[in-house]
Order: C-alpha cells, then structure tokens, then sequence
C-alpha cells in the first residue's frame, strides 16, 4: 500500500481460535477454526464459529476472529496493524476450562522504518480452571515497553531483553525442570539465518490451587501434559541478509498451548493472534 512518502506496506495478519493435532486416543489435524486473514493492501476481515468439538477432547461453545490493516490518518502516525482471537467455552479434556479467552495484538508500524509499536492491550483470561478449580493470570501488557529507537530491533534493545531475561529466570530457577521446558528456555535468544528470535510469556504471576508443579508461566499436570499459558515469540529477519537492519518483525501471541502427553495425546493451541507486515522504501 503505498502512503505518498516514498514507501510502500504490506499488512500482514491472522487470528485463529483453535488448531492443532491428536494422536491419542484418536489420530485427528485440529484444522484451523474461525482463522482469519488479513489481504496484503489491508481492509478487514472477521470469522465468526459457533459450538465445536472434537469427541470429548476438545471443544467451544463459539469463538469470533478479526483482523485489520489500515493507515492512521492522525498526523505523525503511520500503518496500523489488529489481530483478535476470542474463544468462549472452552473445554480440553475436563482439564483446562474457560468462559473465555481473548488474545489481541496491535502494531504500529512508522511511515518510514521497519521496526513497529506493539501492545497486547484487550488480551485476558476470564474464568480459566484447571482441573475445577480457578486460577487467577496477572498479565504484563506493557512488557514491550517503548519501541525501540530508529530501526533497533526488540531482540537488540537492552531494556526489553532484560525484562525478557527476569520472566525467564523465573522458569529457570526451578532445579528440577523438565527437559522440555529446559530447552525451550536454555536462553533468551536465538540467532538463524538472516536473522533472530526470542520467545517469552505475557505472564506474570499464576495464583490458585492446581494439581501438578508450576515453572513461572508452564503448568504440568500429571496424567495430562504441559499447558503454556500467554506465549509471544517475536521475530526479526530480513530476507537481504544484512545482519545490521531487521526488515520484517513477526509477533505471534498464543494464549494456550498444550502439550497432552498421557491419557491423550496431541497438540493444542488456543487464541492465536500474529502480524508479521512490513514496508519498504522506495515504492517497492
């Protein structure tokens, strides 16, 4: 979408209310449901999914997604960006419960530049249980903080990444932490191929009673598996190959992530929501 000042945006954003896929006790793709998309010139688009279920699993009792994209015409703002996932009703195994859950991501990225505004304001549980019984998530919205000076990615930015550093100490400190968590959070970046990545969580502090252990925003049940709650990984690359500027910055919030391991088997992941435009100088 061109803007009149020499660049050019593609917006780029999707929601999801729930997908996955099961192995036990039956062999089943959670496809995709409510998933929303938003075109490269932007506009929006909204999906809207009444009660679902897979067997006695997983199920909802209704979810609606949107996404937007469209340029701010305040003067000084530049191309903003809206990805919502809602799912109410939800049901996986008897064991992770909710009246709703709302996931919600909103950038803003400058008329010139590569490296966007975010905020999750709006995303909350309402009513999440495990296991019966009700557990309260304080949410940090705000850990993103100010965006970072000129093009300095969030991955490069000291202030962010300490705050990314303390929430994952959290989940460290445990002696005794599962493999599976271990090596997920062995350390607070990764570097790849033309560019770099790092994974968090929104969450702060879990408070109620729950069967199981919990390392910071990770709750292991026995007999049923791993729920990761408030997950964001955020991406910087470019696709040039110069280490030295972040052309794209992939923001991808899951609300709920389960990992079932025992008397079922299978991959969940509830309330998505994830941007990943971008500009360009030059018209092009």
């Amino acid at each position: 979408m061109p803007a009149g000042n020499g660049w050019t945006h593609r917006y780029h954003a999707e929601a999801t209310a729930v997908e996955g896929h099961l192995r036990l006790p039956i062999k089943q793709p959670i496809e995709r449901q409510a998933h929303a998309k938003v075109p490269e010139r932007g506009g929006y688009v909204s999906q809207h999914s009444d009660d679902y279920r897979v067997e006695g699993i997983v199920s909802y009792t209704g979810a609606h997604t949107q996404v937007a994209g469209h340029k701010d015409d305040k003067p000084g703002h530049g191309y903003t960006t809206l990805a919502t996932s809602v799912v109410e009703g939800l049901n996986v195994l008897n064991v992770v419960t909710a009246d709703r859950v709302v996931g919600q991501i909103s950038i803003e990225h400058p008329l010139e530049g590569y490296v966007p505004t975010v905020t999750f304001l709006g995303t909350h549980f309402y009513n999440l249980r495990i296991a019966g019984k009700p557990i309260e998530v304080d949410l940090d919205l705000e850990i993103m903080g100010e965006k970072p000076d000129g093009d300095c990615s969030y991955t490069r930015h000291p202030g962010f990444m300490e705050r990314v550093a303390n929430r994952l100490g959290i989940v460290r400190a445990h002696a005794e932490l599962p493999e599976e968590i271990s090596a997920r959070y062995a350390v607070d970046r990764r570097e790849f191929d033309n560019g770099e990545c790092t994974e968090f969580s929104l969450v702060r502090n879990i408070e109620g009673t729950f069967p199981g252990k919990r390392y910071g925003h990770v709750i292991d049940i026995p007999h049923f598996g791993k729920i990761y709650l408030g997950v964001v990984r955020i991406e910087h690359k470019n696709p040039d190959g110069n280490a030295n500027t972040h052309k794209e910055t992939l923001i991808d919030l899951t609300m709920v992530e389960i990992k079932m391991g025992c008397i079922a088997s299978g991959h969940v992941q509830v309330g998505t929501a994830k941007t990943n435009g971008g500009s360009v100088p030059g018209g092009g």
